[in-house]
């Protein structure tokens, strides 16, 4: 058994290789478990609580929907998740261990880089993308304050050729992305109590929007009345339905990244009972509350302003006054938070997995923030459709088949059943093929393949492929979760018998 209960930080359990073990990789010991049903509620509702959260559901207000729409549609989504994160939150509570050393399992330790790093890959493009919202607020902030002098200024307010933005803009992103360097340096527990500081906070802030918008439009009835502009003689006339199935799996998307390196933080849970409950209170009801303030607002600015505004920075930026600093204040906080516990710790342990005796927690982090710029988050957001049909169901393709995999692997395969010791080993029984586990990679392969055409259309990349790809892509994470799960313990289960017989046979 790995030696880490009686101490305050992992040991490296017998026969451990450097290049498959570190400090941050280690299972946790008892005295780190320390995460109860509370601090999990906490960090869901941090994590609810946040722009990108809003820009999701304000977007399906702009794609067509009404208000019950929209939040049934954020609500029934979030329970679907929720069922594959406490599935794989579980595995991190009972061995203690990160995302990426459970994948060893199923594809080898040296297989296992290819989905930790496909993970850490999405996460950076979340980390961007909030870096973005929240330098966003910034410069709309010091807008407000100098009366709109920065965006008047030559120098300051022209568009920067390559990057597309102005210099001002670039220099609040920047500015907002070396405040995530400072945390990131600091560790997890300077990310910690950010966290539950900032929630209640986030929440009263949400609730004064909401005050607001029910103010400023004249009373509820007013804020819920624009109608889903699906019903007959709408703009969007009989398109409800493909418009739902392609929204309810962005929907699933939008935390499916979180369903898979749950363990990250579930590893420090005090018991099972902790992060069930814990995670159960707080993702699907808060984020169909927060949906709830999305869209109510969002309709709101139907009556106020004539047009629907999804994206929380331009709406502070229409409201005018001193509100305007407190509301982006609000946001920036808000954007903070999530992306410290979203978007830095999963990359984090993906990038350290690489090569765990040469890249640390730390350094793994720093990697996130450096691609997190490069990828000019600014254009994943550019507009509603194609952050939810291109952006979130284009990674859902990709997470779907790893957590299909890694669920079939321990419940069906396993049985619930794993040698933590043996993950860090290099000859130990998850060795596979020198380390890689074909049967895990081609299962994802197999998963993956039939959204890519659905996927390279949706994007613009191609200009049309026959229908059902298109058909297939909407379902792109069920799709490949079902397809990568079910063809990998269907060819695990035939080899386990195949060599069973060889071996009696011998």
């Amino acid at each position: 058994m790995t030696k880490t209960a009686s101490h305050a930080t992992p040991l490296p359990p017998e026969g451990a290789d450097p290049d498959l073990w570190n400090h941050d990789l280690g299972a946790t010991t008892a005295q780190m478990r320390n995460w109860d049903t509370k601090a999990f509620a906490a960090l869901w509702v941090a994590m609810v609580a946040c722009v990108p959260t809003y820009l999701l559901a304000g977007g399906l207000i702009a794609a067509g929907m009404n208000w019950s729409q929209a939040v049934f549609t954020v609500f029934l989504g979030n329970g679907i998740v929720l069922l594959p994160m406490l599935a794989v939150g579980y595995m991190g509570t009972k061995y203690g261990v990160p995302f990426p050393v459970l994948l060893r399992s199923a594809f080898g330790p040296q297989g296992a880089k290819i989905p930790a790093v496909a993970r850490s890959l999405v996460a950076c493009g979340w980390f961007g993308i909030n870096t973005w919202v929240g330098g966003s607020a910034i410069y709309v902030i010091i807008n407000t304050l100098t009366n709109n002098a920065i965006s008047n200024n030559e120098i300051l307010g022209t568009a920067l050729p390559i990057l597309g933005i102005d210099l001002m803009q670039t220099i609040c992103f920047l500015a907002f992305w070396a405040l995530h360097i400072y945390f990131i340096r600091k560790g997890t527990e300077s990310i910690r109590w950010l966290e539950v500081l900032a929630a209640p906070f986030l929440l009263a802030m949400a609730l004064a929007l909401l005050v607001w918008a029910y103010f400023a439009a004249g009373g509820f009835g007013e804020m819920l009345s624009a109608p889903s502009q699906f019903i007959k003689g709408g703009a969007k006339e009989g398109q409800f339905w493909s418009v739902f199935f392609i929204s309810l799996t962005g929907m699933v998307g939008f935390w499916a990244t979180m369903a898979l390196n749950i363990p990250d933080f579930t590893r420090y849970a005090k018991d099972q009972k902790s992060q069930i409950i814990g995670q159960a209170l707080g993702l699907p009801i808060p984020m169909a509350l927060f949906a709830f303030v999305s869209v109510a607002v969002t309709s709101a600015t139907v009556v106020i302003y004539g047009e629907p505004i999804w994206n929380p920075v331009d709406l502070a930026g229409r409201m005018g006054g001193f509100a305007v600093i407190i509301a982006l204040a609000s946001l920036v906080i808000a954007t903070l938070t999530t992306n410290l516990a979203a978007n830095v710790v999963a990359p984090a342990y993906g990038f350290s997995n690489i090569a765990p005796s040469k890249i640390s927690y730390k350094q793994g982090g720093y990697i996130t923030a450096a691609i997190g710029i490069a990828i000019f988050p600014w254009r994943l957001v550019e507009d509603a459709g194609a952050y939810i049909f291109t952006w979130l169901v284009g990674y859902s393709a990709l997470l779907g088949p790893i957590a299909g995999i890694l669920i079939a692997d321990y419940y069906l395969f396993r049985r619930m059943k794993l040698d933590v010791d043996a993950l860090f080993q290099r000859d130990g029984i998850y060795q596979a093929s020198n380390g890689w586990n074909w049967l895990g990679l081609g299962a994802f392969a197999l998963g993956v393949l039939p959204n890519v055409a659905g996927f390279l259309h949706a994007a613009g990349l191609v200009k049309s492929v026959p229908a059902i790809f298109d058909t297939i892509y909407i379902y792109a994470w069920f799709v490949g979760f079902i397809i990568a799960g079910g063809a990998y313990f269907l060819m695990t289960l035939w080899t386990d018998r195949h060599q069973s017989r060889q071996g009696k046979g011998d």
